[in-house]
C-alpha cells in the first residue's frame, strides 16, 4: 500500500517561510501538527534513497551507489548530490496536474522504504471532454438563442446569470468528463476537514480547535488529467494533492476531484468568497453539518435554500454522530430531512432522484465506508456535472419567468383591431365623409332632375348667403382638434390591449412601439381624408338621367305654351278657351314636381351606395395608414416576445404552448 505525505510537503519550497511570516492569517497559514518535524525528516530520507536509486541506475554504479546510500542516511550530511537526487525523484515521481505527492510504501512497522518505480512520461494525459446530451443541448441552445433575441429589450443585469450559465457551460464542456469535482462546505467546527482526510485516507487537510482551520481550498484528486479542472477553480499547485493510494481506492473513486473549502461562516471575506466562487463551477457539493449547527439560518437560507434546486448533486452528511448518546442520532437525522424538506429540497430516498442525506462520524469512521461507495456509484456514472449544468439552466429560468412568463392569453384580438380602425375612422371623420357624399349625389340629381324654377330659387338663396369664413376657420380648428385627441386615445387603448398579460419588460416595449408610431399619424390621416374622402369631379350620372331631364323639360315646355296661349287670349290676339292652356299649365306645373319626386327616390339607392363606398374607401385609408403607423410596430414587439417565450419555455422544457394571440394578423 502507498500513502502520500500531507500539504505540509511544500514547506520545502524557497520562500515559503517568508510568506508564511508575512501573511500568517491566510491562506498559507496551517496548523501545526505533531509529529511534523519527523514526517519531514522521513520524507527527506526517502526521496533521497529514491534519488539514489535513479542515479544508481543511471550510471550503472552498484557500489558507488551503496556508498552515497550509506553515507546519506545522515540527514545531516546531505551535500549537493543528495539534493540532486531529491530533485530527480521530484521529477521522475511528478503528476502531470501539478499534485504535490512522493510516493512512499510503508512497512507493517511503520518504516518506509523506497518504491521501485519507472520513469513516467509527464506529458498531460488525452481526457475525453464532457459530451452534454441532446435535450440538455437544445435547452443550452435555446438560453443563447434567448439572450441574443433579448439585449435589445432587457437590461443587462437581468441577463446576467444567464449568460454567466452559459459560459461556465460552455467552459465545463471543454474539460474532462472523466472527471467529477465535489466539494465539501461546512460550518466553522462541523468537520469537514477531517471528512475530508478520512476519505483521502491520509491527513491533507489541517484540523484542529483553531477557527478558522482552512483558510484556502485544497483540492484532491484520485486519478491524472484533472489539471484544467482545477485550474478552473483557482486552485494553485501547491494546494493539490494525492489520496492514498492503493488499488481499492483507485477502482471505487476513479474520476472523482474533492475540494475541501473554507467555512463558509468564517469571519474571514476572502473565506466566504473562496466558497461561494468555488460552489459556482463545482460539479457537487456534499454539506457537512453537525449536531449543533445543522439548523443555522444562514446556511439554510443562504445556500440549501436558493440551491433547492440542484439537490441531484447534493449530499448532505450529519457528522460528529458519535457524540450523540442512543437513538437521538436518528431523531437529528429525522429533523435534518424535515428542514431539508421546508427548503424546497427533494431528498433521494427510495429510489427517487434528489439530495443523499447520510449520518456518519469523520473521527471513528462510522458511515465513512457507506459515504465512499455513494461517492463511487455517483462518479461512475459521469452525469453530475450534465445534471449541475441542467440545475443551473433551471435556475435561471426560474429567475427569469417574471420576464418572459404570462398567465394568460397575450396579443391583439380580431376585435381589437377593429376598433382601432373605428376610432380612426370616426376621427378622419368616415361617416360624415359617407353622408356628405351621398348628399352630394342626390344634390346633383335634383339638380339635373328638379324643375328649373327651383333651381333658379336655389341659385338666388346661394348668392344671399353671406361668407362665414372666421366661423368656418374656428371651427375647423376644433375639429382638428378634436380628432387629434381621438386619434391619441385609439392609439393608448390599442396599446393596452396589446400589452394586457405582457411582462413588464415587453408590455413597455409594445407601448414604446405604439408611441413611436403615433408620432405625425394624425397629420398622416389628414391627407389621407384630403386624397380618399373628398370625391373626384362629379357624382356618376345613371342611365334614366337624360329621361327624366326630357320629361322636365317637357313639363317646363307644357308650362310655358299653356301660359302663352292664355296670354294671347287676354290680349285678343286669340279666341277664348280657357280648357286647353289651363289643362296644360296645370300638368306642367304638377308634372314637374312629380318629375323631381320620381327622380329623387330612384336616386335614393344610388346616393346611398355612393356614400358608403366614399365612407369605406376612407375607412380602408385610415386603417392601412393606422396598421402601417401603430398596428404593425406593435405585432412586431408581439411577435418578438412570442419568439422569445418560445426560447424561454424551450429553456424551461416546456413545448406547445405560445401564450400570444393576433401577432400575425395585424399585419395581412
Amino acid at each position: 500500500m502507498t500513502a502520500v505525505t500531507d500539504h505540509t510537503d511544500h514547506a520545502d519550497q524557497p520562500g515559503d517561510d517568508d510568506t508564511r511570516k508575512k501573511d500568517p492569517g491566510g491562506e498559507n497559514a496551517h496548523k501545526e501538527e505533531p509529529g511534523r518535524e519527523t514526517g519531514r525528516q522521513a520524507g527527506r530520507e526517502t526521496g533521497r534513497e529514491i534519488g539514489r536509486e535513479i542515479v544508481r541506475k543511471e550510471k550503472g554504479d552498484s557500489g558507488r551507489g551503496a556508498t552515497e546510500a550509506g553515507s546519506g542516511s545522515d540527514p545531516r550530511s546531505g551535500g549537493a548530490d543528495a539534493a540532486d537526487a531529491t530533485d530527480a525523484a521530484d521529477v521522475v515521481g511528478g503528476w502531470d496536474d501539478g499534485l504535490i505527492a512522493r510516493r512512499v510504501s510503508a512497512t507493517a512497522e511503520g518504516q518506509v522504504r523506497p518504491v521501485q518505480e519507472a520513469v513516467v512520461d509527464n506529458r498531460p494525459p488525452v481526457v475525453a471532454p464532457l459530451a452534454y446530451d441532446g435535450p440538455l443541448r437544445s435547452r443550452l441552445d435555446a438560453l443563447r438563442e434567448l439572450v441574443g433575441l433579448s439585449r435589445t429589450r432587457l437590461d443587462s443585469r437581468t441577463l446576467a446569470e444567464a449568460g454567466q450559465v452559459l459560459d461556465e457551460a460552455a467552459a465545463r464542456r471543454r474539460l474532462s468528463g472523466q472527471h467529477t469535482v465535489v466539494a465539501i462546505a461546512g460550518a466553522t467546527g462541523s468537520g469537514k476537514s477531517q471528512l475530508f482526510n478520512a476519505l483521502a485516507g491520509v491527513a491533507i487537510s489541517e484540523t484542529g480547535v483553531r477557527r478558522p482551520t482552512t483558510a484556502a481550498p485544497i483540492a484532491c484528486s484520485w486519478s491524472d488529467g484533472a489539471a484544467g479542472l482545477i485550474d478552473r477553480l483557482g486552485i494553485p499547485g501547491r494546494l493539490r494533492r494525492r489520496p492514498l493510494q492503493s488499488a481499492e481506492a483507485e477502482a471505487q473513486l476513479r474520476g472523482l476531484v474533492l475540494v475541501d473549502l473554507p467555512d463558509h461562516d468564517s469571519a474571514a471575506v476572502q473565506h466566504r468568497e473562496h466558497v461561494d466562487r468555488i460552489l459556482a463551477l463545482v460539479d457537487a457539493v456534499i454539506w457537512v453539518v453537525d449536531p449543533e449547527k445543522y439548523a443555522d439560518a444562514v446556511l439554510h437560507e443562504r445556500y440549501l435554500r436558493p440551491m433547492a434546486g440542484h439537490a441531484e448533486v447534493t449530499f448532505v452528511v450529519l457528522n460528529q454522530v458519535d457524540r450523540l448518546p442512543g437513538d437521538a442520532a436518528d431523531q437529528v437525522l429525522d429533523d435534518l430531512r424535515r428542514l431539508l424538506d421546508e427548503d424546497g429540497i427533494a431528498l433521494g430516498e427510495y429510489g427517487e432522484p434528489g439530495a443523499t442525506v447520510l449520518a456518519l462520524s469523520a473521527l471513528t469512521g462510522d458511515g465513512i465506508g457507506e459515504l465512499r461507495e455513494v461517492l463511487g456509484h455517483f462518479v461512475a456514472g459521469r452525469g453530475a456535472a450534465a445534471r449541475r449544468i441542467s440545475a443551473d439552466v433551471d435556475a435561471a429560468a426560474v429567475r427569469l419567468w417574471p420576464v418572459y412568463a404570462n398567465r394568460r392569453q397575450a396579443g391583439l384580438s380580431e376585435e381589437a383591431r377593429d376598433e382601432f380602425a373605428d376610432r380612426l375612422a370616426d376621427a378622419v371623420g368616415a361617416t360624415a365623409a359617407g353622408e356628405a357624399a351621398e348628399r352630394a349625389w342626390r344634390r346633383n340629381a335634383n339638380r339635373a332632375c328638379g324643375t328649373p324654377w327651383l333651381r333658379l330659387w336655389r341659385w338666388y338663396q346661394d348668392r344671399r348667403e353671406p361668407a362665414t369664413g372666421r366661423l368656418s376657420v374656428r371651427a375647423y380648428d376644433d375639429e382638428e382638434a378634436t380628432a387629434r385627441q381621438r386619434v391619441e386615445q385609439a392609439v393608448r387603448t390599442v396599446a393596452e390591449q396589446a400589452t394586457d398579460g405582457l411582462p413588464a419588460p415587453w408590455a413597455q416595449a409594445v407601448r414604446e412601439a405604439a408611441v413611436r408610431g403615433s408620432h405625425g399619424l394624425s397629420e398622416a390621416l389628414d391627407e389621407l381624408a384630403v386624397r380618399a374622402g373628398a370625391p373626384v369631379g362629379r357624382p356618376p350620372r345613371p342611365g334614366w338621367w337624360p329621361a327624366a331631364v326630357l320629361a322636365q323639360a317637357a313639363m317646363t315646355v307644357l308650362q310655358v305654351v299653356g301660359g302663352l296661349w292664355l296670354l294671347a287670349q287676354v290680349i285678343g290676339f286669340m279666341s277664348p278657351n280657357l280648357g286647353v292652356p289651363v289643362l296644360l299649365m296645370v300638368i306642367g306645373i304638377v308634372g314637374g314636381p312629380g318629375v323631381e319626386w320620381a327622380c329623387g327616390l330612384a336616386a335614393s339607392g344610388p346616393a346611398r351606395r355612393y356614400g358608403a363606398e366614399a365612407e369605406r374607401r376612407l375607412r380602408e385609408a385610415a386603417a392601412g395608414c393606422g396598421r402601417a403607423r401603430v398596428l404593425d410596430p406593435v405585432a412586431g414587439e408581439l411577435l418578438r416576445y412570442r419568439e422569445v417565450r418560445e426560447q424561454f419555455l424551450r429553456v424551461s422544457g416546456v413545448t406547445g404552448v405560445t401564450g400570444v394571440t393576433g401577432v400575425g394578423a395585424s399585419a395581412g
